[in-house]
């Protein structure tokens, strides 16, 4: 299982750095739309290839929950929105916005306390270790996610950097991050467990994070980005895997697909949520004066220190919440096909 997790992991910043290296080159080559059109036939071809690919499952009679996918998607997504486009959108619209996302959400939940086939068994979330995984995949997205972001800013805005050489940039902190979930990360779970393991992860993401936060108005990408770039992407291995693993192997098997759903929901709110608050703090510390290279700095340090606070309560929340020994959780990830 362990190795099933590692590959999946490492497709993820494979598939990003992807994105925006390839984003890049379509920017600079082409217009910025063009990023956006090229999701269709992308889509499409893993859609044809799905049937061949996925394997076969016993069909199993019962009912689909629409009302609950529908309030739980909305609520979820009028939450994000209200968040992201609150400095545009003003006080009333936020809340107004805001308010519809509560009462979604309450809706599902209730719901699914009532209905004989929920979509997601509320009872889940008293699992072992379930909870606590899940809060730490959506502080992983709220600190990663937005280092990323203004790590590209800087890299375009501040050092000068066009599309595709920012984009090039990120290539060596993606190569250690699949590497490190690969080769690395699993060994380290074997001796250490995965509670210790995903702690001194997150510890490590937050110095890398604290070096990044040094960023220079008159810096380069050797001195400036490098490094942290480094320290931060072998914390994300570190932190991404077991966080995932636990997750997963803590669940009942017959509700592994409910677990994974929920684990991944967790590291895409945080990820938007965690954007959008460090958005804020960058715009308060000076990055919405575009043209001020050395306030766009200041910004854009602010909003990484803001990560580095979310990675570092991570790493404290993870050794305090996981309870079930690491021993048995090592052996599950482990062990299990």
């Amino acid at each position: 299982m362990t190795k099933a997790i590692a590959l999946y992991g490492a497709a993820a910043p494979a598939g990003g750095t992807a994105g925006v290296f390839l984003g890049g080159v379509i920017t600079e080559y082409l217009s910025w739309p063009w990023v956006f059109y090229l999701n269709i036939p992308i889509a499409l071809v893993a859609l044809a290839a799905t049937p061949a690919l996925m394997p076969r499952a016993e069909a199993r009679s019962g009912s689909v929950d629409l009302f609950g996918a529908l309030t739980v998607t909305i609520g979820l997504a009028a939450g994000v929105y209200a968040i992201v486009r609150a400095p545009e959108a003003g006080a009333a619209s936020t809340v107004l916005v805001g308010a519809l996302a509560v009462v979604l959400l309450v809706a599902f939940v209730a719901v699914q306390a009532k209905r004989r086939e929920p979509l997601m068994r509320l009872g889940i979330l008293r699992t072992p270790n379930l909870a606590a995984a899940n809060l730490a995949q959506f502080l992983l997205g709220a600190a990663w996610i937005p280092m990323w972001f203004f790590l590209n800013l800087y890299l375009q805005q501040v050092l000068g950097l066009g599309a595709f050489p920012s984009g090039s940039a990120l290539l060596p902190m993606t190569t250690l991050t699949m590497l490190g979930m690969i080769v690395v990360v699993p060994r380290v779970i074997a001796k250490a467990g995965p509670k210790r393991t995903l702690a001194g992860g997150m510890a490590v993401l937050t110095a890398g994070l604290a070096v990044l936060s040094l960023i220079r108005p008159t810096g380069s990408f050797w001195v400036d980005v490098l490094p942290g770039s480094l320290l931060a992407a072998g914390g994300m291995s570190l932190a991404f895997i077991p966080s995932l693993g636990i997750a997963l192997s803590s669940a009942r098997p017959e509700e592994g697909g409910l677990a994974s759903g929920l684990v991944n929901t967790s590291y895409q709110i945080g990820s938007a949520l965690g954007l959008a608050a460090m958005t804020a703090v960058a715009a308060a510390n000076g990055a919405d004066l575009l043209t001020d290279v050395a306030a766009l700095t200041d910004g854009y340090s602010a909003a990484v220190v803001g990560a580095a606070v979310i990675a570092a309560a991570a790493a404290v929340l993870a050794a305090v919440t996981l309870r079930t020994p690491a021993v048995k959780v090592r052996e599950e990830v482990l062990e299990r096909p």
